[in-house]
């Protein structure tokens, strides 16, 4: 359970001491590690129909296997103890527990699931329970997938089947994980499953996709035990004029609008912003909104979850429409609907290898205007991580000093932000391990422990023995 953490004074000696309650934790998603891709009932999801699916995912890679968490489970959980990790946050693969989307669950995939739980809590530590990490069941979409109102409908079904299974042991549960890649570059750009490229209905998709949020809060409140916290965990994008103009200024309003407060509008104000609207309105008049249904998606939260890599830098342009440096991937066409006259820029400074700025003062200027836009709403980093270029040496070592900078960065202006006021309860690394990631296949490293991908075996980096004394100790060592 994300608890209020207890604050102490800033001294000399405890500059860098987190406060008492921080949760400590690290993260990884269904598709990205289970593998086990045609057992116990589970059948296709887009992500597994995207993979095979020529040309979309660098090298062909799938996640039939991925990391074989779905059989190596326990030793999995051992390593996370072996860490000192407070908490892990992982995602339901809606097909593994309902392979059409549709009817009862099979309770072998659930199985699965009770038994990852009871390991986790066998061992103190805390399960988080994401709903949804993009894997939509592939007979959802050939019936219309997030662009259509049923598919909301049916996941407010499939949350309850999740609670009804886990909500005796699962305290924290979270709604999506980064709506926004759902439907801006799953149906507008098309890097992302289900490939689709229509801007009309990645605004479709974003809307079912608030309103599915706010059923599955509803459908689990009336499920999970008393005591439980509910969530959403958004990719609020820090975004960054080019320079003071006016016209890059409207520039980094207008991705603004279309990357974060078409999520938070809905879910946290109860209404879409009028500027979105009108940025769109030529390409639909927002119809698919029904009656009521901002009063469902608009549900309490126990608290946010904020995923960050890097900021965005956008400037106002010509038409030229050059969204291919918004870091999402390439694609010629644009994830921003109604936002052709943007153009995105590389930050300055050191890059991972996703071509990524490293910029932790993003992350504290993030949670700082989170923090004043939502005042009562506690934050969670639910993502935060690098991939780098590791690899294993002779000695079966794995040094990934890089990795260590870049988090020690990001965790200093988090114990930053918490001094100058925010109210931010913990921290996921991403990722747990090496997986599969998404259109990059196998290419690319995010993990804290190595996957050595032919044997399965794991090897924690020198930047997980790091993180593992910062989490048992609370305290951010000095460079």
């Amino acid at each position: 359970m994300v608890t209020a953490a207890h604050r102490t004074a800033s001294a000399p000696d405890a500059a860098r001491t987190f406060p008492k309650g921080f949760l400590w934790g690290s993260a990884t998603a269904s598709y990205q590690v289970e593998g086990a891709a045609a057992e116990d009932g589970r059948t296709p999801s887009i992500w597994d129909t995207y993979a095979r699916t020529p040309g979309r995912v660098r090298n062909g890679d799938t996640g039939d296997v991925a990391t074989d968490h779905y059989h190596r489970r326990s030793e999995d959980v051992a390593l996370m103890a072996e860490l000192g990790l407070g908490a892990y946050r992982f995602s339901l693969a809606w097909p593994r527990i309902q392979p059409t989307g549709r009817g009862p669950a099979v309770q072998k995939g659930l199985d699965f699931y009770r038994r990852l739980v009871d390991e986790l809590l066998e061992k103190g530590i805390q399960p988080v329970a994401t709903l949804y990490h993009w894997d939509l069941p592939q007979e959802l979409e050939d019936a219309g997938g997030w662009p259509e109102r049923a598919t909301a409908e049916r996941f407010a079904e499939y949350a309850a089947l999740a609670a009804d299974a886990l909500g005796d042991r699962v305290r924290t549960w979270t709604t999506l994980n980064e709506p926004w890649c759902s439907a801006f570059l799953g149906y507008g750009s098309g890097v992302h499953a289900p490939g689709r490229t229509d801007p009309v209905a990645a605004l479709r998709a974003a809307h079912h996709l608030n309103l599915a949020h706010g059923l599955a809060v509803q459908a689990l409140r009336e499920r999970v035990r008393a005591d439980a916290q509910v969530s959403v965990t958004l990719n609020i994008h820090h975004v960054r004029p080019l320079t003071g103009s006016e016209g890059d200024a409207d520039a980094a309003r207008r991705i603004d609008a279309l990357a974060n407060r078409v999520f938070t509008g809905p879910m946290l104000n109860g209404a879409y912003p009028e500027d979105l609207l009108k940025d769109t309105a030529e390409l639909t008049d927002w119809s698919f909104v029904q009656d009521g249904d901002l009063r469902q998606a608009h549900q309490p939260l126990d608290f946010l979850g904020v995923n960050y890599y890097t900021p965005t830098v956008v400037s106002e342009t010509d038409g030229s429409g050059a969204h291919t440096s918004d870091g999402h991937g390439n694609s010629s066409h644009s994830p921003w609907p109604g936002a052709d006259r943007v153009a995105f820029h590389q930050p300055p400074g050191d890059t991972t290898a996703m071509g990524w700025a490293v910029d932790p003062t993003g992350l504290y200027d993030l949670l700082r205007r989170l923090s004043a836009d939502f005042p009562r709403l506690p934050l969670v980093i639910t993502e935060n991580g690098a991939a780098f270029d590791d690899y294993a040496d002779p000695e079966g070592q794995v040094n990934d000093p890089a990795r260590i900078a870049y988090v020690r960065g990001h965790l200093a202006a988090v114990h930053q932000a918490i001094l100058d006021g925010a109210d931010v309860r913990g921290y996921f690394l991403w990722s747990l391990l090496d997986n599969f990631e998404w259109a990059h296949g196998y290419s690319k490293r995010f993990g804290a422990v190595y996957v050595d991908y032919p044997t399965g075996t794991r090897i924690p980096k020198a930047s997980a023995r790091w993180y593992s004394e910062v989490a048992r100790t609370g305290v951010l060592p000095g460079a």
